[in-house]
């Protein structure tokens, strides 16, 4: 299928088939599309948690309004960002850079001055807002990336964080989990995955100035 017969195949899950389950290699395909998402900065102050186990993501249903994708999908993967941002990340990010370009201090400092400086004056609710924009991008990435490699996914907003974090002690991570992706594979008897796809036309939401 060429990437847009892939993108109207795709469509919000609801109800996943519990038996079948995604291999290595398509686990392995998420991790490495979400570690390439581009972010602000290029800073990756976003993590991942892919849970597996079933009994956890049954025990989670309760944290999502009762949705059963959240356990009858293959994975869960929880979008988090980190409850702190700071000049550690910035020195870390720069860090990398030259252990992998190789690129002299005297480039870098500048840059990572003022990086520190905008991180550093940013007020904390502006901060936790920007950060979840950035999950939201890992998000959008992640749907697309599924809907190439034939797996179904769900991006889900309603659960309740505070619960989700404290039954998988995302605070000793120093993380807030932001949004849900259901991952796995469409069961046969789901309703919603024959409806056609609602969209308006390209002409009502393109602007060619």
């Amino acid at each position: 299928m060429s990437i847009i017969d892939n993108l109207k195949w795709r469509y919000a899950t609801k109800k996943f088939d519990a038996s079948k389950k995604l291999s290595e290699e398509q686990l392995q395909v998420l991790k490495e599309a979400f570690n390439l998402t581009a972010l602000s900065y290029g800073l990756q102050t976003l993590k991942m948690v892919v849970v597996k186990d079933d009994a956890v993501k049954e025990k989670l249903v309760e944290f999502s309004y009762g949705q059963r994708q959240v356990a009858d999908a293959s994975h869960l993967l929880i979008l988090c960002i980190q409850n702190e941002i700071d000049d550690k990340d910035v020195d870390e990010h720069f860090n990398h850079i030259k252990a992998i370009r190789n690129t002299p201090d005297s480039i870098l400092e500048p840059f990572k001055k003022g990086m520190k400086t905008t991180i550093n004056n940013m007020p904390v609710d502006k901060k936790y807002n920007w950060a979840t924009r950035q999950a939201y991008i890992a998000l959008g990435n992640l749907m697309t990336v599924c809907a190439v490699e034939g797996i179904d996914s769900c991006p889900m907003e309603g659960f309740i964080p505070a619960k989700m974090d404290k039954a998988l002690q995302l605070d000793k991570h120093g993380l807030s989990s932001v949004l849900l992706l259901p991952v796995g594979f469409r069961s046969e008897d789901d309703f919603f995955a024959d409806l056609k796809k609602v969209r308006k036309s390209i002409s009502d939401t393109i602007v060619e100035l």
